[in-house]
């Protein structure tokens, strides 16, 4: 019996080892995904921001066009030209 008592406290000891090791894998594996989430999802933010900036300054060179064709129409009623020819 006591050469078995041994053996067991070192099963025992490995078992308890193994599942550390098992843990820290897992814990890595995880913290990896999540690594690569975050990157994605600041790739997608800085898509989407750059999208909303590129809408942005379209309808503002949408605004100075329209502000430029009123001006002109005003100029047009001014020399009383008709705004068709």
């Amino acid at each position: 019996m006591n050469t078995l008592k041994p053996f067991s406290e070192r099963e025992i000891a490995y078992a308890a080892y193994a599942s550390r090791q098992d843990f820290l894998r897992q814990q890595s594996c995880i913290e990896r995904e999540r690594r690569s989430i975050q990157q994605a999802f600041e790739e997608q933010s800085a898509a989407l921001e750059a999208g909303r900036q590129a809408l942005e300054a379209e309808r503002q060179a949408k605004e100075v066009a329209l502000a430029e064709v009123e001006r002109l129409k005003a100029l047009l009623k001014c020399v009383n030209l008709p705004a068709g020819s």
